[in-house]
């Protein structure tokens, strides 16, 4: 077992209960300067303190281990690249401040977020434009950051569903059915036909869910169990949304609408049923959508969610992207760092899926900073139905580091262990560091171009003092 050195976390834990170093060392049976020593990283945590505060707080042992902060590296480097050019911080720094002091790096995240939106809004007033227009830091930008601090995983929610799940009976095959039952004995409300284009409303006043019949079972199925969740635990919706938003807000609205949509998934894929047959199928996605008949999205987004202490499943990054590179899904379990620039890398096998929709596409990706991943890709299209209507196709994708990559059936025949079969990719050419990559579309942040009207090089932005990165 390596050593464990948390004194940030530590010390946090001690101020929110309100206790003296004195205090707590007299809990855990150490000498006050032992203790000082430990929140200030001089002294590692031993594993019979580490046992003691676990029995004497009720936290998971997981709380002092080391976290991954390759996201909330990379979001630092991309915020305060200009920093790093003029050498006023370094990227090392940058790592020892998302380790050491995380809440601290959050701040600064913010700050540089509204600086660039103050900045976007200014110039917008300049050339006369609306200066209310969406920026990076939108309110559905908000919401994804909302589910990436818990890691994707709302545990009293994923309770609660689960248990709603084993009271009505939600079983394969049986959703709909017990959702039905559900919604008409609870709660009085009938099902009907929804107008027009809209896949569903609800009508409070005739307790009628109309639902569109072009939805297929499985999300026919979602959509009946957000609206359960509404009905079911709205109160606690609403309180979960408000502990990052302020009520009456867009932000507090959208919040409020993806934890009943993560509730909704997690009634009809309750957790520990889902997290045994997805261990058995090694998380073979196809066998998972044929078994409980739902869409490649809907079960890659619920593998995604699987971090429920003591009864972990592999940590998934989850995305859902367009042709033109737009990721209008991305959630994370573990740290794979997604670009807030916007762009992606055309190295990354989500694109590659497109050419040949329906077949899941394999890749090992390596980042800049050599940590790799296993990715899965699969292009799907939807249609709304009827001859001329046009489709809407996009890839979803699922990763996980590599060392967890042998828990999945795609990693059969592949050599985890040799990085040279990797390819490299990267966050999106904007902030991407490989400055060799003959794929860059744009040139990279911070760094001063090589302009030399008597050569040309396979790079297409060549910068000064480059060192082959």
């Amino acid at each position: 077992m390596g050593k464990t050195y948390a004194g940030a976390r530590l010390r946090r834990l001690r101020e929110e209960r309100r206790m003296s170093q004195a205090e707590l060392a007299r809990v855990l049976g150490i000498s006050p300067s032992y203790l000082n020593q430990m929140e200030h990283d001089s002294r590692p945590l031993t594993v019979s303190v580490l046992l003691r505060l676990t029995e004497a707080f009720g936290i998971d042992p997981g709380f002092f281990s080391e976290r991954d902060t390759t996201r909330l590296v990379a979001d630092l480097r991309e915020t305060l690249a200009g920093e790093i050019a003029g050498s006023r911080i370094s990227a090392a720094d940058l790592g020892d401040l998302a380790a050491r002091l995380p809440g601290v790096a959050q701040v600064l995240l913010d700050l540089g977020h509204r600086n660039q939106q103050l900045t976007e809004r200014l110039a917008g007033a300049a050339d006369h434009r609306d200066g209310d227009r969406t920026t990076a830091f939108s309110p559905h930008e908000e919401i994804r950051d909302f589910f990436y601090r818990r890691q994707n995983y709302l545990h009293t929610t994923d309770l609660a569903a689960e248990h709603l799940a084993a009271k009505i009976g939600i079983r394969p095959g049986e959703v709909i059915g017990a959702l039905t039952t559900r919604l008409s004995d609870t709660h009085g409300v009938r099902l009907g036909t929804a107008p027009g284009d809209r896949l569903h409303h609800y009508d409070d006043r005739t307790r009628t869910l109309h639902l569109s019949p072009q939805l297929r079972p499985g999300r026919r199925a979602f959509r009946m169990a957000t609206q359960l969740a509404l009905l079911e635990h709205g109160d606690d919706l609403t309180r979960l949304a408000t502990e990052d938003f302020t009520p009456e807000t867009p932000a507090h609205a959208l919040a409020r609408i993806g934890i009943a949509h993560y509730f909704a998934a997690a009634l009809i894929l309750p957790y520990t049923a889902f997290h045994t047959a997805a261990e058995e199928a090694r998380y073979d996605i196809e066998r998972l959508t044929d078994h409980y008949g739902l869409g490649h999205e809907t079960v890659c987004h619920r593998l995604s969610t699987l971090q429920r202490p003591r009864l972990r499943g592999v940590p998934f990054s989850f995305v859902r992207v367009d042709r033109a590179g737009n990721l209008s899904k991305r959630q994370s379990a573990s740290g794979f760092p997604f670009s807030r620039a916007g762009g992606t890398c055309p190295l990354w096998n989500v694109y590659e899926a497109f050419s040949s929709p329906g077949r899941i596409h394999v890749q090992i990706a390596e980042m800049p900073d050599g940590g790799r991943y296993l990715w899965t890709a699969r292009a799907i299209t939807r249609h709304r139905g009827g001859w001329g209507e046009p489709g809407r196709t996009y890839v979803i994708g699922l990763g996980c580091e590599i060392r967890h990559a042998h828990r999945l059936v795609y990693s059969d025949g592949l050599d985890l262990t040799n990085a040279s079969t990797a390819t490299p990719i990267g966050m999106g050419c904007r902030v991407c560091e490989r400055l060799g990559c003959s794929q860059r579309a744009v040139p990279p942040l911070g760094r001063i171009l090589r302009i030399d009207p008597g050569s040309s090089t396979f790079v297409p932005y060549p910068v000064e003092d480059d060192r082959g990165a």
